[in-house]
C-alpha cells in the first residue's frame, strides 16, 4: 500500500472559522457549562477557607485574614460564639457548600455533555455534507479508509478537546488566580515559595509540547493507513477468499497495527516520563511548603488554620498547573486533527456557473474537438461526434481507448480544462453552462462495475425516484429480467443484499443497476459495459425490452460484444483516445477495420461454442 500524502498544516485564522462554524448551536450550552465551571471552582476555593476560619475562631484563639465571603457565611450561621456552642452548624456549613457545589457540578456535565453531543453532530454534518459536494476527481485522489478515519477519529479528537480539556481551562483559571491569590493574602514567605515552582512547570510543559506534537502526526498518519487497509482489505473480502489471500492480508495488517502500536508506545513512554517527572516537582513543591509553613506556624508567622488553608490551596495549584501540561499535549492531538479535517473542508466544493441553467431537455449531443488526459497521459484526443436525440449508439473500444472518459464527461464528473473543446446538448448549450443536478438527473447511466448499498432489492432498485410504487418496481425488474431471479429468493423484493451487493452474482448485480436506470426514466440511458457478466440470451432479451422501453429517448451502449451493438443507428469504434472508425453494423462490416476484425473473431468464437 503506498504511504499517505502527508497532511499540510492549515493556518490559523483558517483552522479558527472552521472551529468557529462547527460550534454554531452549541455556543449557548458552552457557555452555561462554563458558568457553572466557574462556581464549582469558586466553591472549591472556598472550603480552604471556611475550614481555616473554623480551625483558627473554633478551636483557636481567633481567625485571621478571613474573605469577606466567608465572614458573612459565618455569621448567617450566628457567628464564632455560636459555631463553638453548637458544633453542628460546622458540619452544616461545609456540606451547604458541598451541596452547591454537586448541584453546580450536575448542571455543568449537563450542558457540557450537550454541547459535546451538538458539535459533534454539526461536524459530521458538516464535513459530510461537504464531502457530498466535492467534485469526483477529489474522491478519485483520496483514500476512503483515509476519508473515514478523518471524520471519526479526528472529529472525536477535536470534540474531546474542547469538552474535556479546553473547558478544564476556565476552571484552571479560577483556581489559579484565586487559589494564588489566598495565598499571598495569608503568607506572603510561603506563596512566593510555592508560585516560583509554577514557570519551571511551565517551561517543562511546553517543551513537552513541541516534542509530542510531531509523533501524534505521524501516529494519526499511521492510524489513517491503518483504516486504510481495512477498509480495503473488507470491501476486497471475495477476491482475498478466492485466491486464498488471507495469510498475506494478515501478515499486512498485522504490520500496519505494529507501526501503529510502536507510535503510540513511544507516544506513551514520553507521557510516562512527564508524568512521573511532574509528579517529582509537585511532591519537592508540597515538602519545601510544608516544611517551611510547619516552621513559620511554630514561630507564629501564620496561624494552624491558614496553614492548613494555604497547603489545600498548594495542592489546587500544583494540579492544575501539570494538567496545563496534559492540555497542551491534546493540543498537539487536536491541532493535528484540525490540519486533517481542514484540508477536507478547504477543497473546493464543485460548483456551477453563476448563470447556470436547466433546460426543457437534453437533445442533440455534439463532442467537439474533445481532448483529455489523466496526470499528463492523453485519453481522448481531438475527438468529435454527435448523438441525435431519440438516437442510439453504440462505442467499441479496447481498454484505454477512452470509452468511460467520455461518458463522465458527459456526465460532468470531469470538466474539460480551457482549449480542449466542449460538450454541447439541445442545439449548442455547453454542459458547463448547464446545471449538473439537471444533467445528471436526465442522464441515467449504468456501469460495468454497479454499486449497491447494504439494503435490500427492492430498495437498491428504487434509489434512483422518489417514492416509486411497487408496480413501477416490478416493472422495472421485468425490463432489466430481474423479476424471476428475485422471486426465486425467499424474502423476494424484502432480500437484503449485504455490503455492495456481496450476496448476489455479477449478472444480477447488473441487472439490479439495469432496472435502476429504467425506474429513473431519464432522457438518456448509458450502459457502459452494463451487460458483461450477463449470458447472451439473457443478453438478448434485456436489449429487446430496452428497446421498446427507450424507444424515445437517447441510448449510449458501450460494450466489447458486437451483438450488443450491432442494432445501433451509429457505432463509434475507438483505438488510442481517437475515433478511427464510425458507421452502421453493416457499413463497418464491409470496411477491412478494426471493427471487421474484431467481428470476424467474436463470431468465430461463439460458433466455436
Amino acid at each position: 500500500m503506498a504511504k499517505e500524502k502527508p497532511v499540510k498544516k492549515a493556518g490559523r485564522k483558517a483552522k479558527t472559522i472552521m472551529l468557529g462554524n462547527f460550534l454554531k448551536g452549541s455556543y449557548s450550552l458552552f457557555a452555561a457549562g462554563i458558568v457553572f465551571t466557574f462556581l464549582i471552582s469558586f466553591m472549591d476555593t472556598l472550603n480552604p477557607q471556611i475550614v481555616s476560619a473554623v480551625v483558627d475562631g473554633v478551636i483557636g484563639d481567633g481567625a485571621e485574614n478571613v474573605p469577606m465571603v466567608v465572614e458573612k457565611i459565618i455569621q448567617l450561621f450566628g457567628g464564632y460564639q455560636n459555631l463553638k456552642a453548637n458544633m453542628i452548624f460546622t458540619a452544616v456549613m461545609v456540606i451547604s457548600v458541598a451541596f452547591i457545589s454537586a448541584i453546580s457540578y450536575f448542571a455543568n456535565r449537563y450542558f457540557i455533555t450537550n454541547a459535546s453531543e451538538t458539535l459533534m453532530k454539526n461536524m459530521r454534518d458538516r464535513i459530510f455534507s461537504h464531502i457530498q459536494r466535492l467534485p469526483y476527481s477529489w474522491h478519485m485522489k483520496n483514500r476512503t479508509g483515509d476519508i473515514i478515519q478523518r471524520c471519526t477519529s479526528d472529529a472525536d479528537n477535536i470534540r474531546n478537546f474542547i469538552t474535556e480539556q479546553l473547558i478544564s481551562l476556565f476552571r484552571i483559571i479560577v483556581m489559579l488566580v484565586l487559589s494564588i491569590y489566598y495565598m499571598y493574602s495569608m503568607n506572603l514567605t510561603l506563596a512566593i515559595i510555592s508560585t516560583s515552582f509554577i514557570p519551571l512547570i511551565l517551561i517543562y510543559c511546553i517543551a513537552f509540547r513541541s516534542k509530542v506534537g510531531k509523533r501524534f502526526r505521524e501516529a494519526d498518519e499511521a492510524e489513517s493507513e491503518l483504516s486504510t487497509m481495512i477498509q480495503e482489505n473488507l470491501t476486497g473480502v471475495r477476491v482475498v477468499r478466492a485466491f486464498g489471500r488471507e495469510r498475506e492480508e494478515r501478515d499486512k495488517f498485522i504490520t500496519f497495527n505494529n507501526k501503529f502500536a510502536g507510535m503510540w508506545m513511544k507516544l506513551n513512554k514520553l507521557f510516562t516520563f512527564f508524568w512521573s517527572s511532574t509528579d517529582g516537582i509537585g511532591y519537592l513543591q508540597n515538602v519545601v511548603v510544608v516544611t517551611v509553613g510547619t516552621l513559620l506556624c511554630i514561630r507564629g508567622n501564620i496561624s494552624s488554620g491558614n496553614l492548613i488553608a494555604f497547603i489545600s490551596y498548594n495542592v489546587m495549584l500544583i494540579g492544575p498547573i501539570r494538567q496545563l501540561g496534559r492540555m497542551l499535549a491534546e493540543l498537539s492531538k487536536a491541532d493535528v486533527s484540525l490540519d486533517r479535517i481542514q484540508e477536507i473542508m478547504s477543497a473546493e466544493e464543485e460548483k456551477d456557473k453563476p448563470n447556470a441553467v436547466e433546460l426543457d431537455k437534453i437533445g442533440d449531443i455534439c463532442f467537439n474537438h474533445v481532448s483529455y488526459g489523466y496526470d499528463e497521459r492523453t485519453v481522448l484526443d481531438d475527438m468529435s461526434f454527435t448523438i441525435k436525440e431519440g438516437q442510439t449508439i453504440g462505442i467499441l473500444g479496447g481498454t484505454g481507448s477512452g470509452k468511460t472518459t467520455i461518458i463522465s464527461l458527459l456526465g460532468r464528473l470531469y470538466d474539460l480544462a480551457p482549449g480542449c473543446g466542449n460538450i454541447t446538448i439541445n442545439g449548442g448549450t455547453d454542459i458547463c453552462d448547464v446545471k449538473a443536478s439537471w444533467l445528471r438527473k436526465n442522464i441515467g447511466i449504468v456501469m460495468q462495475e454497479p454499486y449497491l448499498f447494504s439494503s435490500t432489492l427492492g430498495g437498491n432498485i428504487s434509489i434512483s425516484s422518489d417514492n416509486p410504487s411497487e408496480d413501477d418496481i416490478k416493472n422495472a425488474a421485468r425490463i432489466a429480467s430481474l423479476e424471476e431471479t428475485i422471486e426465486q429468493f425467499k424474502d423476494k423484493y424484502e432480500t437484503f443484499v449485504g455490503e455492495r451487493g456481496v450476496t448476489l452474482s455479477g449478472g444480477q448485480k447488473q441487472r439490479v443497476a439495469i432496472a435502476r436506470a429504467v425506474l429513473a426514466g431519464t432522457q438518456v440511458i448509458v450502459f457502459d459495459d452494463a451487460l458483461s457478466a450477463v449470458d447472451t440470451q439473457t443478453d438478448a432479451k434485456i436489449r429487446k425490452e430496452l428497446a421498446v422501453h427507450f424507444s424515445n429517448a437517447t441510448v449510449i451502449l458501450v460494450s466489447h460484444r458486437i451483438t450488443t451493438l450491432m442494432n445501433a443507428d451509429n457505432i463509434i469504434v475507438l483505438d488510442k483516445g481517437k475515433i478511427v472508425e464510425q458507421g452502421t453494423h453493416d457499413e463497418l462490416v464491409e470496411k477491412d477495420g478494426l471493427y471487421n476484425t474484431i467481428y470476424k473473431i467474436q463470431k468465430s468464437g461463439s460458433e466455436v461454442d
